[in-house]
């Protein structure tokens, strides 16, 4: 055969070769919890084309995130990398600060506890990303939805996903955490004016049909598309008919009774059945692997009280038996409902309990192709194509590195504070940084085969296993470089500055001045007084020396942290002597956590002179203020 014939010979062969590449589209859900789908337990929720998909794949029941928030299982997914490794462990992509280093937070007034890590707000372009490689290997690509891994700000930035390896990027909004100003047109979140719809259309059937166009346009060549939904992560919004349907099937005894948060589980499914719909109508289902998971735990807690609706106090959704839900290392923070279907390979209609981490899609999708990674490529996952297909697991343990949070969000969001932990095996090790009242770590353990739930910490049953697995968590920190939170050494040490001399606290309806170590106030307003971040989460004792000319009634009002189970501002009363120098103590006797603490003046318009302020939260450290 000469030059030519085989020339066009091979040319001849190319388009049976690429349409030999099985096709990939990863659906990754938003804020979805591990039981918000029919196919994974829901009994209030409807799915029935997820469901359907489920029987067309394997369900798999111990698959993690690599983080209970957003954008740090994003960045896994996409580099096979834990975000421990590449810094970005928090959900501030869409910040205008372009942080491309890890440090750890800095605060020299003592107002917080835990220093906790400074996450990454950008995706480094240095990453050699799975659409990337993706495309390398012939593949057209396409992202759908949410991005939230940083945005360009000027020419010379290269972080959103055209340029991480994507062709198409639909409907562009790499800066938005969520579909701000709501998921029903017209949407304040999209710049591209082009991008209009009929008021009401919801983004996730506009962005659904779009993709279903990119699969109908590409039958016949390999593509790898990202559906990357907004949905169902706040704000809380959805058609009304769908409401209505839910409303009329709530059932309060039933843990999933959020009716408008079933509304936006079922447009979410909708879409999905879009996709499967180009799919099947495409003839590619045999050639095309689907996969479905969420990027962190469920919303496991009551919608902000600015939602409409009449939902504000009703949990948005419920992962029992699993403790918790988004932003916490509990179960319920990270443990995700996945899915693959893969006509011919994946088994229909069963389920696996291979444990199974965001990190390990990398280098399993790229077996799955028939690609290996790129040379000398830094990879955390673990290659599970043979897993994936009914074999054995790699492996046998998953980390989660989450270096954020404190005692005022662990309230409100059970184990959102900064920690570690380890599964390995059937066990489960947290460690909370700085948790206990010497400053030392906390560590629990737990029994996930016979507590699922979290709920019986055996560490201090269990010293040798403990032991164990804390040190396999010293050894990934190590590995992985990780930010580790510590243990403020100012916190409480409040210090004046030129800046501040006020020393943190704030003056409302007050004129206020510090002179000689004396903090002078005197009203201005109706209902003067000095305010100043409390941080509490129960209990506390506040003394403070004053004095004042013309003696009075005043009280101190502890502000509940947005969100918490009590709302209202309390108020403890106190009395001021006139004359003399005095220390009065007040006992703040809140159960609730509280962000604000307010010292009103004993008197409207007569000056009061104060010498110091000390805070005793019960347990806990003491601050003290010396003006």
């Amino acid at each position: 055969m000469n030059a030519r014939a085989l020339l066009a010979c091979l040319l001849s062969l190319s388009p049976l070769a690429a349409a030999d590449k099985p096709n990939v589209i990863f659906i990754l859900a938003d804020d979805l919890g591990a039981h918000d789908l029919g196919c994974f337990g829901s009994t209030f929720y409807e799915t029935p084309n997820i469901d359907r998909l489920a029987k067309r794949g394997t369900r798999f029941t111990q698959a993690y995130a690599a983080s209970p928030l957003c954008s740090p299982t994003r960045s896994s997914i996409l580099t096979g990398q834990y975000p421990a490794r590449t810094g970005i462990t928090a959900p501030v992509c869409h910040l205008p600060t372009v942080q491309l280093e890890k440090s750890l937070g800095k605060n020299e007034n003592g107002k917080v506890r835990l220093l906790d890590a400074n996450s990454l707000t950008r995706l480094k372009p240095e990453y050699f990303t799975l659409a990337e490689a993706l495309k390398e290997a012939g593949y057209a690509t396409a992202h759908f939805g949410k991005w939230h891994l940083g945005h360009n700000l000027k020419p010379a930035d290269h972080y959103e996903p055209k340029d991480q390896g994507f062709d198409v990027d639909f409907p562009h909004t790499p800066s938005a955490p969520g579909p701000g100003g709501g998921y029903l047109a017209p949407w304040k979140f999209i710049k591209d004016p082009a991008i209009t719809d009929t008021a009401g259309v919801n983004i996730e059937d506009r962005m659904s049909q779009e993709a279903a166009k990119f699969i109908a346009a590409h039958k016949d060549k390999p593509f790898y598309l990202n559906y990357w939904a907004f949905s169902v992560h706040s704000p809380w919004n959805a058609r009304k008919d769908y409401i209505e349907h839910f409303k009329a099937k709530s059932d309060p005894k039933n843990p999933q009774h959020n009716a408008l948060y079933a509304a936006m589980v079922k447009t979410l499914d909708d879409g999905i059945g879009r996709l499967l719909q180009a799919v099947d109508d495409a003839g590619i289902a045999d050639n095309t692997i689907i996969v479905f998971y969420s990027d962190n735990g469920g919303y496991a807690y009551p919608p902000k009280k600015t939602d409409p609706d009449g939902y504000a106090d009703i949990p948005a959704t419920s992962n029992l038996p699993l403790r918790s839900g988004k932003a916490s290392l509990y179960e319920g923070g990270t443990r995700e409902p996945f899915i693959l279907a893969w006509p011919g390979k994946a088994k229909d209609g069963a389920t696996s309990d291979i444990l199974f981490q965001s990190v390990d899609f990398y280098p399993t999708l790229l077996s799955f192709v028939g690609l290996k990674p790129r040379d000398g490529l830094k990879l955390d996952g673990h290659d599970q194509s043979k897993a994936l297909l009914g074999g054995a697991s790699p492996r046998d343990r998953v980390f989660c590195h989450f270096p954020h949070g404190n005692a005022a969000r662990d309230a409100v969001m059970d184990g959102f504070y900064a920690g570690t932990y380890v599964r390995k095996g059937d066990w489960k090790l947290i460690r909370f940084y700085a948790r206990n009242d010497d400053g030392s770590d906390d560590l629990e353990l737990y029994d996930l085969k016979n507590d699922l739930g979290e709920r019986h910490n055996l560490a201090k049953e269990k010293p040798e296993l403990v032991k164990e697995l804390n040190g396999l968590i010293t050894d990934f920190l190590k590995d992985t470089e990780a930010v580790i939170p510590k243990l403020n050494p100012a916190f409480g040490k409040v210090v004046a500055t030129p800046k501040d001399p006020l020393m943190t606290w704030k003056n409302r309806n007050c004129d206020a001045t510090v002179k000689d170590g004396v903090l002078t106030a005197k009203g201005n307003g109706p209902a003067p007084f000095l305010g100043v971040g409390a941080g509490l989460t129960g209990p506390a004792k506040v003394t403070f020396r004053l004095r004042t000319t013309i003696g009075g009634e005043g009280h101190v009002d502890l502000v509940p942290t947005a969100g918490s189970k009590t709302s209202e501002i309390v108020a403890f009363p106190y009395s001021a002597k006139a004359g003399e120098w005095q220390e009065i103590t007040v006992d703040l006797a809140h159960k609730g956590p509280a962000t604000i603490m307010r010292l009103y003046l004993p008197h409207a318009t007569v000056a009061a002179e104060i010498d110091w302020v000390e805070l005793k939260p019960e347990g806990a450290k003491v601050r003290r203020w010396e003006f």
